[in-house]
């Protein structure tokens, strides 16, 4: 005996074949990776935490009813007596100024410029391409091409610079030996943004 349900909100999807696995889904651009920034974080706070404990000890020894360090006596009458003008002061200013910038700009960028960011084809797990490791690989690839006597590789973001000598051969056929080898190898790298490939080739003995 069967029952019908008039629920309407029940639906029925087909099932995947048996032994295949549904292809995952895009998870979108994959983020540089971000550097700890161990060295200025440690710097930072030693600096910041020495000067906050002498600072406090000599308040609490003030309280105490002992005498202010030296050092403090002479900050407050130098502040209380040089203009604004002076030129230890705009010193002292713009060296306070340069070091904020440069821990905003530590703050806010992501620091490992040698990790290029691969595709996230399998979702939760992030994957990084060293940057030296990129070239070498493109390098190798070109000075497989028939004709190449040498190959450098400046690998980036944005870029893939090549730089070959060809000595033999003609050079468009070279040239174009050369683009579609580097195209696929760039492919092939798996990463994120793949850099755009910009060649430069030259005869051996010609500047």
């Amino acid at each position: 005996m069967s029952e019908r349900t008039n629920d309407p909100i029940a639906t029925t999807q087909p099932l995947p074949p048996v032994g295949t696995v549904p292809a995952p889904e895009p998870e979108g651009r994959a983020r540089r990776f971000w550097s700890a920034r161990r060295i200025p974080s440690a710097l930072t706070a030693f600096v910041v935490l020495g000067a906050a404990g002498l600072l406090l000890y000599d308040v609490a020894a003030v309280r105490a009813g002992r005498p202010a360090m030296q050092w403090r006596k002479t900050l407050a009458d130098e502040l209380a007596t040089r203009p604004l003008d002076d030129p230890w002061v705009l010193a002292g200013a713009a060296g306070a100024v340069v070091v904020g910038l440069w821990l905003i700009v530590l703050a806010v960028t992501p620091g490992l410029r040698d990790v290029l960011p691969m595709r996230r084809d399998t979702p939760g797990i992030r994957a990084g391409l060293d940057r030296h490791a990129a070239e070498l690989a493109l390098r190798d690839r070109a000075i497989e091409v028939s004709g190449v006597r040498s190959a450098r590789v400046a690998v980036s973001r944005r870029a893939a610079k090549v730089r070959a000598e060809a000595h033999f051969r003609e050079q468009e056929e070279v040239r174009g030996d050369l683009e579609a080898v580097l195209a696929e190898g760039i492919r092939q790298l798996g990463l994120d943004r793949p850099p755009r490939l910009e060649l430069r080739l030259s005869r051996l003995g010609k500047g």
